[in-house]
């Protein structure tokens, strides 16, 4: 664990001499999510945490009525946070947590974000992954990682990660391939493309949850699939993009 947060306190440390260069392109803005008609008179609050690759912060993406919603929902669901790879699913000391997995049909707010979520990235829900509440406890971590899981041949094209509570030390999102660290905003949202237009993995999301030194952390994930964004997201034939 030590050696853990030395290295990322190492990687940000050297990559964050970048931040000021890369902090004067970066804005703040309401959006409509080019147009959508749920959002013209209700826009949400977006704000650029990095540009290359582009990382988005929704604020007040959840409100606190529908945060204790999703929380009261969870809690007698919760089992110890699984990785899959070529072993299958199951649990590692790389992620020590406890998640749960909620469907639209269980209540109307879990239907409500799924569609808010693809109000703001303008993505199709119908493939992606059913929302997934997660609790980090004192010492909860996730050591760095890659999104992307082959699934029938369909990639997680990117990820919508939203944060239910604050937390009081620790608790971090870092991509330490890019000197980022993302702080839990209680009812924000952040959103990043795992994957390049080309479909290749953008070795740039690499990311890590720091340990909960002290509190503790909610938040929920929404994966989405490559599946039906074809005309969303169109496909590029350069290996850079």
């Amino acid at each position: 664990m030590l050696w853990y947060k030395i290295k990322l306190t190492v990687y940000l440390n050297v990559k964050n001499q970048q931040a000021p260069r890369n902090h004067r392109v970066l804005s703040c803005r309401y959006s409509t999510g080019r147009g959508n008609p749920r959002l013209i008179y209700s826009p949400v609050k977006e704000e650029d945490e990095w540009d290359h690759p582009p990382i988005i912060r929704y604020h007040n993406f959840l409100s606190d009525k529908e945060i204790e919603t999703l929380k009261r929902l969870s809690r007698t669901k919760l089992e110890r946070s699984q990785v899959t790879d070529e072993y299958g699913d199951h649990a590692t000391e790389n992620r020590v947590s406890k998640s749960a997995s909620l469907f639209e049909e269980e209540d109307p707010v879990v239907s409500r974000i799924s569609q808010r979520i693809a109000d703001v990235t303008g993505l199709d829900m119908e493939t992606a992954e059913i929302l997934q509440v997660t609790n980090y406890s004192i010492g909860g971590h996730f050591k760095p990682h890659f999104d992307t899981q082959n699934w029938n041949n369909h990639q997680r094209i990117a990820t919508f990660l939203t944060y239910m509570t604050d937390v009081e030390f620790g608790g971090a999102t870092v991509f330490p391939n890019i000197g980022v660290a993302l702080q839990p905003q209680k009812g924000s949202a952040v959103f990043w493309y795992n994957l390049l237009r080309n479909g290749q993995l953008d070795e740039r999301t690499l990311h890590a949850a720091c340990p909960v030194v002290a509190g503790s952390k909610w938040v929920a994930n929404k994966w989405i699939r490559e599946q039906g964004q074809e005309f969303r997201r169109p496909c590029a034939l350069s290996e850079w993009v």
